[in-house]
């Protein structure tokens, strides 16, 4: 499984964002565990926050002028978000980028994590550390879907409970991009599910 996913996530070609938008820059980084059944790791952010607090997201945040690159921001946050040090991280390469609705641009880099790292939540910014087997997300176990209109396109974003975490939004829609590329699992964020409903 592990070599398969290093292979898939090497080789990919993430979809670009279309040109003529500008926006401020962040990255996230996308823990997996080097383990023989991976889990992504995960935060629930400090209720407190002024911006996504209260919500489950991978670690990260926005781009300081000394950052190097965007992985660099990714794995800074990383440490300084959850302490994980960036010298234990295989980046494998990025997922596509999205833009937030307080309008950043948000990269996702996945990266392999050993699975015996004792995490160590910032107060002041995430209230938990998590992980979630990436099997869970494969047959797409929704509760409910999302739709979301923003740069000209409806997106269906599948809304996930796991234990008591909704994993939702942004994060949903990356870890989507992300059980595709691994499992082939097919599964659309631009055509409704078979059982959504619009309300008119």
């Amino acid at each position: 499984m592990l070599d398969e996913l290093l292979h898939r996530v090497r080789d990919y070609r993430p979809r670009p964002l279309e040109a003529g938008h500008s926006f401020p820059e962040a990255a996230v980084l996308v823990p997996i565990t080097r383990s023989d059944e991976p889990e992504l790791v995960l935060t629930l952010r400090a209720s407190g926050l002024s911006t996504h607090g209260g919500e489950v997201a991978f670690p990260g945040g926005r781009r300081d002028p000394e950052d190097r690159d965007l992985v660099h921001t990714a794995l800074r946050e990383a440490e300084e978000e959850v302490g994980l040090p960036p010298g234990l991280v295989e980046v494998l390469g990025p997922l596509s980028p999205l833009v937030s609705r307080h309008g950043i641009r948000v990269t996702p880099y996945v990266g392999l994590v050993p699975d015996y790292v004792e995490y160590k939540a910032n107060d002041a910014e995430i209230a938990s550390v998590f992980s979630v087997p990436l099997e869970f997300f494969r047959d797409d176990p929704r509760e409910v879907t999302h739709r979301i209109d923003y740069l000209g396109q409806s997106w269906y974003v599948p809304s996930y409970t796991y234990d008591q975490y909704r994993i939702w939004g942004l994060t949903a829609i990356m870890v989507v991009e992300l059980v595709n590329l691994l499992y082939d699992a097919g599964i659309a964020l631009h055509q409704p599910p078979e059982h959504f409903i619009h309300l008119r």
